[in-house]
């Protein structure tokens, strides 16, 4: 007769496997480093990692948080909206920093002397802004300038003006302002089910 095998023993509470250390319920969400393999940001980080340990202004914290952030979460920021906000009072004679690109506008044809610090410049902004009188600042020359972010004025982009934001929603509900992803506007076209009461129903 086969005996079978002695059942084993089982020593101490059971429980879920976890790792060392436990599970913390309310975790913290969100970036703590760049994804971004970038070298020069990656040093940026560095420099502000540092700044926002040692300092206890919260604009070192505040730009390291947007450091690690996406480029959605980074929206491009034009000559033209950091003209306009530069202009308000107790404004002046202050830098604009700004944790994205600084782009041109090419409607906007009087630049005033600015000074910007951005992550990058392009080509045609940087050449508007310093002929203009004005001056094109990194971050890190920032650092040096102003560590503490006093006589700064910290901008951002509107997240919302990328094409694809206007196609967020339900198009063709009632009161319904999105945009449709369509080949083409005509007849044919998200003009008829739906859209007339003469083609099945009217929304």
């Amino acid at each position: 007769r086969n005996t079978p095998p002695p059942r084993a023993t089982r020593v101490g509470p059971m429980g879920i496997d976890i790792k060392a250390g436990g599970r913390k319920a309310t975790k913290k969400s969100g970036r703590t480093a760049p994804v971004s393999e970038n070298l020069y940001l990656r040093l940026i980080v560095k420099l502000y990692r540092f700044l926002a340990r040692r300092t206890d202004a919260k604009f070192n914290k505040v730009v390291l948080k947007r450091l690690f952030t996406s480029k959605t979460n980074r929206p491009p920021m034009s000559i033209k909206s950091i003209a306009k906000f530069m202009a308000r009072e107790g404004n002046e004679g202050k830098i604009a920093v700004v944790v994205g690109s600084v782009t041109d506008d090419v409607r906007f044809l009087d630049v005033p002397k600015l000074t910007v610090c951005a992550l990058r410049f392009t080509a045609t902004a940087r050449a508007r802004i310093v002929k203009a009188g004005g001056e094109c600042l990194t971050l890190d020359q920032l650092a040096l300038k102003s560590p503490l972010g006093e006589g700064t004025v910290l901008l951002r982009g509107c997240k919302s003006r990328r094409e694809s934001a206007k196609h967020f929603g339900a198009p063709g509900v009632p009161h319904s302002s999105v945009k449709p992803y369509v080949r083409s506007k005509g007849r044919k076209f998200e003009k008829a089910r739906g859209r007339r009461a003469s083609r099945g129903y009217r929304n």
